[in-house]
Protein backbone atom coordinates (compact mmCIF):
# COMPACT_ATOMS: atom_id res chain seq x y z
CA UNK A 1 0.00 0.00 0.00
CA UNK A 2 1.04 3.77 -1.03
CA UNK A 3 0.44 6.85 0.33
CA UNK A 4 -1.92 9.58 -1.29
CA UNK A 5 -1.61 13.24 0.75
CA UNK A 6 -4.61 14.87 0.15
CA UNK A 7 -4.78 18.92 0.52
CA UNK A 8 -7.04 20.52 3.05
CA UNK A 9 -9.80 21.99 0.21
CA UNK A 10 -10.10 18.16 -0.49
CA UNK A 11 -10.48 16.57 2.23
CA UNK A 12 -14.38 16.74 2.39
CA UNK A 13 -14.66 14.88 -0.47
CA UNK A 14 -12.23 11.72 1.21
CA UNK A 15 -13.92 11.14 4.19
CA UNK A 16 -11.75 14.06 5.89
CA UNK A 17 -8.93 11.48 5.67
CA UNK A 18 -5.21 13.53 5.21
CA UNK A 19 -3.79 10.29 4.11
CA UNK A 20 -5.26 7.81 2.18
CA UNK A 21 -3.89 4.05 1.34
CA UNK A 22 -4.31 2.92 -1.78
CA UNK A 23 -2.90 -0.67 -3.52
CA UNK A 24 -1.63 0.48 -7.09
CA UNK A 25 1.55 -0.21 -9.94
CA UNK A 26 1.47 2.98 -11.47
CA UNK A 27 0.37 6.74 -10.44
CA UNK A 28 -2.26 6.62 -12.56
CA UNK A 29 -3.72 3.38 -10.65
CA UNK A 30 -3.20 5.19 -7.93
CA UNK A 31 -5.22 7.90 -8.43
CA UNK A 32 -8.16 5.67 -10.06
CA UNK A 33 -7.89 4.00 -6.82
CA UNK A 34 -8.45 7.28 -4.54
CA UNK A 35 -11.45 8.27 -7.15
CA UNK A 36 -13.07 4.94 -6.96
CA UNK A 37 -13.05 4.61 -3.17
CA UNK A 38 -14.13 8.65 -3.24
CA UNK A 39 -16.05 9.13 -6.16
CA UNK A 40 -16.65 12.75 -5.13
CA UNK A 41 -13.54 13.68 -5.71
CA UNK A 42 -13.19 12.92 -9.60
CA UNK A 43 -14.77 16.08 -10.38
CA UNK A 44 -11.97 17.96 -8.76
CA UNK A 45 -9.13 16.06 -10.37
CA UNK A 46 -10.13 14.97 -13.72
CA UNK A 47 -12.31 17.32 -16.22
CA UNK A 48 -15.27 15.21 -18.19
CA UNK A 49 -12.95 13.87 -20.89
CA UNK A 50 -10.77 12.21 -18.47
CA UNK A 51 -8.15 14.18 -18.07
CA UNK A 52 -6.21 15.94 -14.85
CA UNK A 53 -7.35 19.30 -14.39
CA UNK A 54 -4.99 22.10 -15.08
CA UNK A 55 -5.52 23.91 -11.77
CA UNK A 56 -4.24 20.16 -9.97
CA UNK A 57 -0.97 18.80 -9.68
CA UNK A 58 0.25 15.61 -9.25
CA UNK A 59 3.74 15.00 -7.48
CA UNK A 60 5.31 11.55 -6.72
CA UNK A 61 7.26 11.78 -4.06
CA UNK A 62 8.91 15.39 -4.57
CA UNK A 63 8.36 15.36 -8.74
CA UNK A 64 5.75 17.01 -11.22
CA UNK A 65 4.62 13.75 -12.61
CA UNK A 66 4.41 16.03 -15.84
CA UNK A 67 7.99 16.21 -15.83
CA UNK A 68 9.12 12.34 -14.96
CA UNK A 69 9.64 9.55 -17.91
CA UNK A 70 5.78 7.68 -18.30
CA UNK A 71 4.09 10.62 -16.62
CA UNK A 72 1.19 9.45 -14.98
CA UNK A 73 1.78 5.51 -16.22
CA UNK A 74 5.01 5.81 -13.98
CA UNK A 75 5.60 2.68 -11.81
CA UNK A 76 4.93 3.45 -8.05
CA UNK A 77 6.12 1.28 -5.05
CA UNK A 78 4.44 0.76 -1.69
CA UNK A 79 7.65 3.28 0.31
CA UNK A 80 6.03 6.10 -2.22
CA UNK A 81 3.76 8.67 -1.83
CA UNK A 82 1.48 10.92 -4.29
CA UNK A 83 0.98 14.68 -3.33
CA UNK A 84 -1.87 15.89 -4.84
CA UNK A 85 -1.34 20.09 -5.28
CA UNK A 86 -4.57 22.28 -6.23
CA UNK A 87 -4.11 25.92 -6.26
CA UNK A 88 -5.24 27.64 -2.90
CA UNK A 89 -0.33 29.40 -4.51
CA UNK A 90 23.56 30.08 -3.66
CA UNK A 91 22.25 33.38 -3.79
CA UNK A 92 19.88 35.72 -6.60
CA UNK A 93 19.96 39.00 -7.05
CA UNK A 94 17.25 41.47 -7.74
CA UNK A 95 16.23 41.74 -11.08
CA UNK A 96 17.48 46.08 -11.03
CA UNK A 97 20.01 46.93 -8.82
CA UNK A 98 18.47 49.07 -6.21
CA UNK A 99 20.21 52.85 -6.33
CA UNK A 100 22.86 53.35 -3.79
CA UNK A 101 22.01 53.90 -0.50
CA UNK A 102 23.85 56.59 1.84
CA UNK A 103 25.50 55.52 4.55
CA UNK A 104 24.06 54.30 7.70
CA UNK A 105 23.70 57.04 10.51
CA UNK A 106 24.35 56.08 14.35
CA UNK A 107 20.64 55.70 15.23
CA UNK A 108 21.14 52.92 12.56
CA UNK A 109 24.04 51.47 12.97
CA UNK A 110 22.76 50.92 16.89
CA UNK A 111 18.81 49.67 15.23
CA UNK A 112 20.55 47.45 13.03
CA UNK A 113 23.69 46.22 14.71
CA UNK A 114 22.47 42.25 15.00
CA UNK A 115 22.61 42.41 11.11
CA UNK A 116 25.99 44.12 11.20
CA UNK A 117 27.66 41.48 13.16
CA UNK A 118 26.24 38.81 10.69
CA UNK A 119 28.76 38.00 7.67
CA UNK A 120 26.05 37.71 5.19
CA UNK A 121 24.86 41.01 5.87
CA UNK A 122 27.25 43.54 7.54
CA UNK A 123 26.90 47.09 7.03
CA UNK A 124 27.40 46.60 3.03
CA UNK A 125 23.94 44.51 3.03
CA UNK A 126 21.95 46.72 5.66
CA UNK A 127 23.09 49.64 3.16
CA UNK A 128 21.41 46.89 0.33
CA UNK A 129 18.36 47.02 2.33
CA UNK A 130 17.98 50.74 3.25
CA UNK A 131 18.46 51.26 -0.60
CA UNK A 132 15.51 48.52 -1.82
CA UNK A 133 12.31 48.74 -2.73
CA UNK A 134 9.63 46.49 -2.22
CA UNK A 135 6.17 46.11 -3.20
CA UNK A 136 3.80 44.09 -1.25
CA UNK A 137 0.11 43.29 -2.90
CA UNK A 138 -2.38 43.61 0.26
CA UNK A 139 -2.09 44.83 3.52
CA UNK A 140 -3.91 41.97 5.79
CA UNK A 141 -3.13 38.56 6.53
CA UNK A 142 -0.15 37.97 4.44
CA UNK A 143 0.78 41.76 4.55
CA UNK A 144 1.19 42.75 7.91
CA UNK A 145 3.51 40.20 9.39
CA UNK A 146 5.85 40.60 5.67
CA UNK A 147 5.74 44.55 5.78
CA UNK A 148 6.21 44.49 9.62
CA UNK A 149 9.70 42.66 9.61
CA UNK A 150 10.52 44.25 6.05
CA UNK A 151 10.24 47.27 8.18
CA UNK A 152 12.13 46.49 11.33
CA UNK A 153 14.94 44.75 8.96
CA UNK A 154 15.62 48.23 6.76
CA UNK A 155 13.96 48.05 3.75
CA UNK A 156 14.03 51.60 2.59
CA UNK A 157 10.93 52.05 0.70
CA UNK A 158 8.05 49.74 1.26
CA UNK A 159 4.93 50.12 -1.09
CA UNK A 160 1.50 48.48 -0.14
CA UNK A 161 -1.37 47.99 -2.18
CA UNK A 162 -4.91 48.28 -0.62
CA UNK A 163 -7.99 49.26 -0.85
CA UNK A 164 -10.15 48.16 2.23
CA UNK A 165 -11.00 48.96 5.46
CA UNK A 166 -10.03 47.29 8.55
CA UNK A 167 -12.90 44.98 10.07
CA UNK A 168 -13.05 43.12 13.28
CA UNK A 169 -12.92 39.86 11.94
CA UNK A 170 -9.65 40.95 10.09
CA UNK A 171 -7.81 41.91 14.10
CA UNK A 172 -7.34 37.87 14.93
CA UNK A 173 -4.61 37.50 11.98
CA UNK A 174 -3.94 40.68 10.60
CA UNK A 175 -1.70 42.16 13.32
CA UNK A 176 -0.84 45.30 11.64
CA UNK A 177 -3.85 46.91 13.00
CA UNK A 178 -5.39 47.36 16.24
CA UNK A 179 -9.07 47.09 17.76
CA UNK A 180 -8.65 51.06 17.51
CA UNK A 181 -8.38 50.55 13.88
CA UNK A 182 -11.57 49.26 12.62
CA UNK A 183 -13.31 51.53 10.14
CA UNK A 184 -9.62 53.21 8.99
CA UNK A 185 -8.35 52.30 5.71
CA UNK A 186 -6.11 49.59 5.83
CA UNK A 187 -3.43 51.90 4.45
CA UNK A 188 -3.24 54.07 6.71
CA UNK A 189 -3.39 51.89 10.07
CA UNK A 190 -0.72 49.83 8.74
CA UNK A 191 1.29 52.84 7.75
CA UNK A 192 1.31 53.92 11.53
CA UNK A 193 2.29 50.47 12.32
CA UNK A 194 5.26 50.46 10.23
CA UNK A 195 6.27 53.91 11.47
CA UNK A 196 5.82 52.88 14.76
CA UNK A 197 8.28 49.84 14.20
CA UNK A 198 10.70 51.78 11.75
CA UNK A 199 10.54 55.45 11.55
CA UNK A 200 13.31 55.60 8.62
CA UNK A 201 11.23 53.44 6.30
CA UNK A 202 9.54 55.38 3.81
CA UNK A 203 5.74 54.18 2.87
CA UNK A 204 4.36 54.19 -0.49
CA UNK A 205 0.65 53.82 -0.37
CA UNK A 206 -1.41 53.22 -3.61
CA UNK A 207 -5.48 53.00 -1.92
CA UNK A 208 -6.49 51.28 -5.23
CA UNK A 209 -7.36 47.94 -6.60
CA UNK A 210 -4.54 46.48 -8.66
CA UNK A 211 -5.99 46.17 -11.96
CA UNK A 212 -4.53 45.32 -15.65
CA UNK A 213 -4.68 49.12 -16.53
CA UNK A 214 -2.22 50.48 -13.50
CA UNK A 215 -0.17 47.37 -12.09
CA UNK A 216 2.94 47.79 -14.76
CA UNK A 217 2.64 51.58 -13.45
CA UNK A 218 2.97 50.46 -9.87
CA UNK A 219 5.24 48.04 -10.55
CA UNK A 220 7.74 50.20 -12.25
CA UNK A 221 9.44 51.95 -9.14
CA UNK A 222 10.04 48.29 -6.81
CA UNK A 223 12.90 46.04 -7.43
CA UNK A 224 10.53 42.69 -5.77
CA UNK A 225 6.89 42.00 -5.94
CA UNK A 226 5.07 40.16 -2.62
CA UNK A 227 2.19 38.84 -3.60
CA UNK A 228 -0.33 38.77 -0.60
CA UNK A 229 -3.42 38.55 -2.50
CA UNK A 230 -6.45 36.44 -1.57
CA UNK A 231 -8.27 35.69 -4.97
CA UNK A 232 -7.27 33.89 -8.03
CA UNK A 233 -7.72 37.37 -10.74
CA UNK A 234 -5.29 39.22 -8.81
CA UNK A 235 -2.66 36.35 -8.35
CA UNK A 236 -2.75 35.52 -12.17
CA UNK A 237 -2.60 39.39 -12.76
CA UNK A 238 0.57 39.83 -10.39
CA UNK A 239 2.37 36.89 -12.00
CA UNK A 240 1.88 38.35 -15.57
CA UNK A 241 2.64 41.66 -14.62
CA UNK A 242 5.82 40.70 -12.85
CA UNK A 243 7.07 38.43 -15.47
CA UNK A 244 6.46 41.05 -17.99
CA UNK A 245 8.47 43.86 -15.96
CA UNK A 246 10.81 41.29 -15.33
CA UNK A 247 11.04 41.17 -11.33
CA UNK A 248 10.59 38.50 -8.62
CA UNK A 249 7.41 37.25 -7.30
CA UNK A 250 7.21 36.67 -3.77
CA UNK A 251 4.29 34.35 -3.16
CA UNK A 252 2.39 32.76 -0.61
CA UNK A 253 -0.99 31.73 -0.21
CA UNK A 254 -3.14 30.24 2.62
CA UNK A 255 -6.34 28.24 3.66
CA UNK A 256 -7.35 26.86 6.78
CA UNK A 257 -4.16 25.58 8.39
CA UNK A 258 -1.92 24.71 5.41
CA UNK A 259 -0.59 27.44 3.09
CA UNK A 260 2.16 27.82 0.13
CA UNK A 261 5.28 29.70 -0.25
CA UNK A 262 7.56 29.72 -3.81
CA UNK A 263 9.58 32.73 -5.30
CA UNK A 264 8.54 33.17 -9.28
CA UNK A 265 9.00 35.04 -12.05
CA UNK A 266 13.11 34.55 -11.08
CA UNK A 267 15.61 34.42 -13.88
CA UNK A 268 15.64 30.97 -15.01
CA UNK A 269 13.04 29.90 -12.78
CA UNK A 270 8.93 29.14 -13.39
CA UNK A 271 6.10 31.83 -12.89
CA UNK A 272 3.23 30.74 -11.13
CA UNK A 273 1.78 30.13 -14.53
CA UNK A 274 3.74 26.81 -15.12
CA UNK A 275 2.34 25.26 -12.18
CA UNK A 276 -1.26 26.62 -12.34
CA UNK A 277 -1.98 27.08 -16.02
CA UNK A 278 -5.71 27.39 -15.06
CA UNK A 279 -7.80 28.80 -12.52
CA UNK A 280 -10.21 26.43 -11.06
CA UNK A 281 -14.33 27.34 -11.86
CA UNK A 282 -15.23 29.84 -9.75
CA UNK A 283 -16.32 28.67 -6.39
CA UNK A 284 -14.68 25.52 -6.59
CA UNK A 285 -12.02 26.55 -3.99
CA UNK A 286 -13.19 28.12 -1.48
CA UNK A 287 -11.81 31.67 0.47
CA UNK A 288 -10.42 32.22 3.05
CA UNK A 289 -13.37 34.06 4.41
CA UNK A 290 -15.97 30.57 3.38
CA UNK A 291 -13.41 27.97 4.88
CA UNK A 292 -12.02 30.08 7.75
CA UNK A 293 -8.50 30.50 8.26
CA UNK A 294 -6.02 29.84 11.38
CA UNK A 295 -4.93 33.23 12.81
CA UNK A 296 -1.04 32.37 13.18
CA UNK A 297 -1.27 30.90 9.67
CA UNK A 298 -0.59 33.83 7.79
CA UNK A 299 2.25 34.55 10.36
CA UNK A 300 4.42 31.94 9.47
CA UNK A 301 3.95 32.27 5.99
CA UNK A 302 4.17 35.98 6.06
CA UNK A 303 7.42 35.75 6.63
CA UNK A 304 8.48 33.42 5.09
CA UNK A 305 7.93 35.94 2.44
CA UNK A 306 9.98 38.44 4.27
CA UNK A 307 12.89 36.31 4.90
CA UNK A 308 12.86 35.12 0.72
CA UNK A 309 12.73 38.95 0.08
CA UNK A 310 15.72 39.48 2.48
CA UNK A 311 17.78 36.83 0.53
CA UNK A 312 16.46 38.40 -2.77
CA UNK A 313 17.82 41.76 -1.85
CA UNK A 314 21.04 40.24 0.29
CA UNK A 315 21.58 37.76 -2.93
CA UNK A 316 22.20 35.54 0.30
CA UNK A 317 21.28 32.17 0.72
CA UNK A 318 19.43 29.53 -1.67
CA UNK A 319 15.45 31.36 -2.14
CA UNK A 320 12.87 29.26 -2.82
CA UNK A 321 12.89 29.27 -6.66
CA UNK A 322 11.82 26.12 -8.19
CA UNK A 323 10.75 24.81 -5.20
CA UNK A 324 7.16 25.33 -3.39
CA UNK A 325 7.24 25.34 0.44
CA UNK A 326 4.11 23.51 1.76
CA UNK A 327 3.19 24.00 5.50
CA UNK A 328 0.89 22.20 7.49
CA UNK A 329 0.46 23.65 10.94
CA UNK A 330 -1.98 21.11 12.30
CA UNK A 331 0.84 18.36 11.90
CA UNK A 332 4.01 21.00 11.90
CA UNK A 333 5.14 19.86 9.63
CA UNK A 334 7.25 21.55 6.36
CA UNK A 335 7.80 19.92 2.85
CA UNK A 336 8.99 20.81 -0.44
CA UNK A 337 8.46 19.98 -3.83
CA UNK A 338 10.00 20.56 -6.98
CA UNK A 339 8.97 23.03 -9.80
CA UNK A 340 10.13 23.30 -13.32
CA UNK A 341 10.21 25.86 -15.71
CA UNK A 342 7.40 25.15 -18.41
CA UNK A 343 8.76 25.41 -21.61
CA UNK A 344 5.37 26.21 -22.89
CA UNK A 345 4.04 28.21 -20.27
CA UNK A 346 1.81 30.91 -21.46
CA UNK A 347 3.82 33.57 -19.33
CA UNK A 348 7.16 32.60 -19.54
CA UNK A 349 7.67 30.06 -21.77
CA UNK A 350 9.67 30.46 -25.19
CA UNK A 351 7.10 31.28 -27.48
CA UNK A 352 4.57 33.36 -24.69
CA UNK A 353 1.07 34.17 -25.41
CA UNK A 354 0.54 36.45 -22.64
CA UNK A 355 2.17 39.40 -23.71
CA UNK A 356 0.17 42.18 -22.09
CA UNK A 357 -2.52 42.49 -19.20
CA UNK A 358 -5.88 40.80 -19.61
CA UNK A 359 -9.35 40.76 -18.10
CA UNK A 360 -8.26 38.50 -15.18
CA UNK A 361 -11.66 38.78 -13.61
CA UNK A 362 -12.98 37.40 -17.42
CA UNK A 363 -10.07 34.84 -17.44
CA UNK A 364 -11.26 32.85 -14.06
CA UNK A 365 -14.40 33.21 -14.87
CA UNK A 366 -15.95 35.88 -12.62
CA UNK A 367 -18.76 38.43 -13.87
CA UNK A 368 -16.76 42.11 -14.15
CA UNK A 369 -17.04 44.42 -11.31
CA UNK A 370 -19.12 46.89 -13.38
CA UNK A 371 -21.55 44.46 -14.69
CA UNK A 372 -24.96 43.92 -12.76
CA UNK A 373 -26.00 41.23 -10.42
CA UNK A 374 -26.41 38.37 -12.66
CA UNK A 375 -29.91 36.85 -12.66
CA UNK A 376 -28.62 33.17 -13.60
CA UNK A 377 -25.41 31.32 -13.20
CA UNK A 378 -25.02 28.12 -14.46
CA UNK A 379 -28.96 27.63 -15.18
CA UNK A 380 -29.90 28.51 -11.10
CA UNK A 381 -31.51 31.52 -10.72
CA UNK A 382 -29.57 33.82 -8.36
CA UNK A 383 -31.91 35.84 -5.65
CA UNK A 384 -30.83 38.96 -4.04
CA UNK A 385 -31.21 39.91 -0.27
CA UNK A 386 -33.59 42.46 -1.01
CA UNK A 387 -36.11 40.21 -2.72
CA UNK A 388 -35.69 37.43 -0.50
CA UNK A 389 -36.63 39.61 2.55
CA UNK A 390 -39.78 41.36 0.63
CA UNK A 391 -40.91 37.97 -0.19
CA UNK A 392 -40.17 36.73 3.30
CA UNK A 393 -42.01 39.36 4.96
CA UNK A 394 -45.37 38.70 2.47
CA UNK A 395 -45.54 35.24 4.20
CA UNK A 396 -44.65 33.86 0.64
CA UNK A 397 -43.97 29.70 0.85
CA UNK A 398 -40.28 29.72 0.66
CA UNK A 399 -37.93 26.43 2.05
CA UNK A 400 -34.62 28.66 3.30
CA UNK A 401 -32.12 25.91 2.80
CA UNK A 402 -28.96 26.48 4.80
CA UNK A 403 -25.74 24.86 3.47
CA UNK A 404 -22.95 25.77 6.32
CA UNK A 405 -21.89 23.82 8.63
CA UNK A 406 -22.78 23.64 12.31
CA UNK A 407 -20.42 25.73 13.65
CA UNK A 408 -21.16 28.37 11.33
CA UNK A 409 -25.05 28.09 12.01
CA UNK A 410 -24.29 28.63 16.22
CA UNK A 411 -22.64 31.63 14.97
CA UNK A 412 -25.39 33.27 12.84
CA UNK A 413 -28.35 32.17 11.05
CA UNK A 414 -31.78 33.52 8.62
CA UNK A 415 -34.15 30.26 10.20
CA UNK A 416 -33.40 28.05 7.35
CA UNK A 417 -32.92 24.03 7.48
CA UNK A 418 -29.50 23.20 7.89
CA UNK A 419 -28.04 20.45 5.87
CA UNK A 420 -24.18 20.92 4.93
CA UNK A 421 -23.03 20.64 1.75
CA UNK A 422 -21.01 17.83 1.73
CA UNK A 423 -24.00 16.01 3.65
CA UNK A 424 -26.54 16.90 0.96
CA UNK A 425 -26.31 13.62 -1.44
CA UNK A 426 -27.26 11.77 1.43
CA UNK A 427 -30.31 14.10 3.35
CA UNK A 428 -31.37 14.95 -0.13
CA UNK A 429 -34.60 13.29 0.88
CA UNK A 430 -35.60 15.84 3.23
CA UNK A 431 -36.61 18.10 0.77
CA UNK A 432 -39.60 18.67 -0.93
CA UNK A 433 -39.47 19.07 -5.16
CA UNK A 434 -41.97 20.77 -5.03
CA UNK A 435 -41.71 23.95 -3.05
CA UNK A 436 -39.49 27.04 -3.66
CA UNK A 437 -36.36 26.12 -2.44
CA UNK A 438 -33.65 29.20 -1.19
CA UNK A 439 -30.10 28.12 -0.86
CA UNK A 440 -27.66 29.95 0.59
CA UNK A 441 -24.29 29.95 2.68
CA UNK A 442 -21.72 32.51 4.07
CA UNK A 443 -21.08 34.06 1.06
CA UNK A 444 -23.18 32.33 -2.29
CA UNK A 445 -20.34 29.95 -3.46
CA UNK A 446 -21.11 26.57 -1.71
CA UNK A 447 -24.64 26.99 -2.48
CA UNK A 448 -24.31 27.21 -5.91
CA UNK A 449 -23.08 24.30 -5.94
CA UNK A 450 -25.85 22.76 -3.86
CA UNK A 451 -28.44 24.40 -6.09
CA UNK A 452 -26.71 22.89 -9.15
CA UNK A 453 -27.00 19.69 -7.33
CA UNK A 454 -30.38 20.04 -6.71
CA UNK A 455 -31.43 20.76 -10.28
CA UNK A 456 -29.62 17.96 -11.37
CA UNK A 457 -31.37 15.96 -9.36
CA UNK A 458 -34.80 17.46 -10.64
CA UNK A 459 -35.72 20.40 -8.13
CA UNK A 460 -37.17 22.47 -10.44
CA UNK A 461 -37.63 25.62 -8.30
CA UNK A 462 -34.43 26.18 -6.52
CA UNK A 463 -32.86 29.84 -6.27
CA UNK A 464 -29.06 30.58 -4.83
CA UNK A 465 -28.78 33.60 -2.07
CA UNK A 466 -26.71 35.42 -4.19
CA UNK A 467 -23.79 36.99 -0.90
CA UNK A 468 -25.26 34.63 1.22
CA UNK A 469 -25.90 35.31 4.54
CA UNK A 470 -22.68 37.91 4.43
CA UNK A 471 -24.95 39.74 2.03
CA UNK A 472 -27.90 39.89 4.15
CA UNK A 473 -26.17 40.81 7.04
CA UNK A 474 -24.55 44.13 5.08
CA UNK A 475 -27.82 44.85 3.22
CA UNK A 476 -30.85 43.61 5.45
CA UNK A 477 -29.83 43.50 8.81
CA UNK A 478 -27.19 44.52 10.25
CA UNK A 479 -27.66 42.40 13.74
CA UNK A 480 -26.63 39.59 12.08
CA UNK A 481 -22.97 38.91 12.65
CA UNK A 482 -20.84 38.43 10.43
CA UNK A 483 -18.18 36.13 10.63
Amino acid sequence: MMQIHIPTPLRPYSGKQPVVDVAAHTVAEALTALITQFPDLRKHLYTEQGKLRAFVNVYLNDEDVRYIDQKENAPVKDSDSISIIPSIAGGLPTTSAPSPATALTPEEMSRYSRHLILPEVGEAGQLKLKAARVLCIGAGGLGAPLTMYLAAAGVGTLGIVDFDVVEASNLHRQVIHGTSDVGRPKLDSAEDSLKAINPNVKIVKFETRLTSENAMQIFKDFDIIADGTDNFPTRYLVNDACVLSDKPNVYASIFRFEGQASVFGAAGGPCYRCLYPEPPPPGLVPSCAEGGVLGILPGLLGIVQATEVIKLILGEGEPLVGRLLLVDTLAMRFRELKLHKNPECPSCGAQPTVTSLIDYEQFCGLPSKSTPPAEMLNGIPQMQVEDLKRRMDAAEDLFLLDVREPYEFAIAQLGGHLIPLNDLPQRVRELDASREIIVHCKMGGRSQIAAEFLAQNGFKRVHNLAGGITAWSEKVDPNVPKY
